[in-house]
């Protein structure tokens, strides 16, 4: 399994818009790929120097080749539709992970 992680900070003035549409428009578009099977989205708690707000959203993906398949067709329509929106307003940064093995207590 992957996680596709997109960590974003954006300012306090868009905060709440870009929430809302984090909740009803980017994450179901993810899913209406085809190559997640779950997300999650993840508020940072740590203060930035630069100010705003810092989430972390995840998703993810049963294989690597998903994932490829993921950044071969949809990535940069999705990411460009956010920087459209919100242009000046966020800072954002994709990081890949591999999930290893999973910890739970019972």
């Amino acid at each position: 399994m992957y996680i596709y992680n997109i960590t974003t900070n954006i300012t306090e003035e868009v905060h709440d818009k870009w929430l809302t549409w984090m909740r009803k428009t980017q994450i179901p578009a993810m899913f209406a790929t085809g190559k997640f099977t779950k997300a999650k989205l993840v508020k940072v708690l740590v203060k930035e120097e630069m100010g705003g707000v810092t989430y972390s959203t995840q998703y993810t993906c049963e294989s690597a080749e998903k994932l490829k398949d993921f950044y071969r067709n949809h990535a940069a329509q999705l990411n460009r539709k956010m920087q459209e929106l919100f242009n000046d307003q966020i800072v954002i940064f994709g990081t890949e992970l591999k999930i290893i093995e999973e910890f739970t207590t019972k």
